[in-house]
């Protein structure tokens, strides 16, 4: 298994502290705070793991509420608010320093057969001699500020490939919709609840981003401050972690300092696997005031 891979697999190993308490190592990924998508992750982990394997999640709401300190691990607290004959609810608190950093509620369901329909999967060229991200951030490193160079460019465990890419350091203004491939870049042989909380900590990947683009807006720029607020998962089908995934994010509204953003992430063969929502702070300062 390749590096980057074994250390990911290794922040979604959670230690079992106690009873319906966990804790999750985190990491330094070149933010001012720990990365959200990977609280999100360990957090709906924790919940699953309280949870009857033959009932898979289906939903999942979340809020930020504190910036994660990487130099710490987290410990994560489930509540196991209710086992119902056909659904179960979990909530999960996300805890470091002694404060409740993320606070997350899953629901669980039995698997049953019910009528069915789904969105079509947007006409786009598959991922296969699409130009991967690594190539474009090699392209784009040089214009970047000295201190985000390195983490830049580190290896990844995770491959995207956008349909069409844009300039993610450009000021230009940009439709804002996002078409991009991705996947765990080595097999991972996970059983399906770790599958999914590892959807929830790729989709956090640049879904922000994408209100930014009308605005000319970007995470490298000085001025603008801009962390998750919340963020929201339906798991509709089954998936595989390491194979081809499109995510397709739109942006219908910004104002206020906050941005709206909606996702589908689909398999190769055309079935919606899972939806996303997430506002996040958008906040643009005059750009000889401090970010902070």
């Amino acid at each position: 298994m390749k590096a980057s891979v074994q250390e990911l697999m290794n922040l979604f190993d959670l230690e079992q502290l106690e009873n319906n308490l966990f804790r999750g190592q985190s990491e330094a990924n070149g933010q001012r705070s720990v990365f959200g998508g990977l609280v999100a992750g360990q957090a709906l982990l924790a919940a699953s793991r309280t949870v009857d394997d033959a009932r898979p999640v289906h939903s999942l709401h979340a809020y930020f509420l504190r910036p994660g300190d990487f130099n710490v691990p987290i410990v994560y607290y489930v509540d196991r608010i209710r086992d119902g004959k056909s659904f179960t609810t979990r909530r999960v608190d996300a805890i470091q320093h002694g404060r409740p950093i993320f606070s997350l509620a899953a629901s669980y369901q039995v698997a049953e057969e019910g009528v069915s329909h789904q969105s079509v999967m947007p006409d786009v060229p598959g991922p296969e001699g699409l130009e991967n991200d690594e190539g474009i951030r090699m392209k784009l490193v040089d214009r970047l500020p000295e201190q985000f160079r390195k983490d830049f460019l580190t290896d990844r465990p995770v491959e995207f490939r956008p349909v069409t890419p844009k300039d993610s350091i450009s000021s230009e203004p940009q439709d804002p919709v996002r078409e991009v491939w991705f996947r765990v870049v080595d097999r991972v042989d996970a059983n399906p609840m770790t599958q999914r909380a590892l959807l929830a900590y790729c989709s956090d990947f640049g879904l922000m981003g994408t209100a930014m683009l009308p605005h000319g807006m970007n995470f490298w720029q000085p001025n603008v401050q801009c962390a998750s607020i919340d963020h929201a998962m339906w798991f509709h089908n089954d998936f595989r972690i390491d194979e081809w995934l499109l995510y397709r994010s739109d942006s219908p509204f910004s104002g206020g300092s906050r941005g709206l953003n909606f996702g589908s992430i689909y398999r190769q063969d055309g079935t919606l696997v899972a939806s996303v929502a997430q506002e996040g702070l958008m906040r643009l300062h005059p750009s000889d005031s401090p970010t902070e």
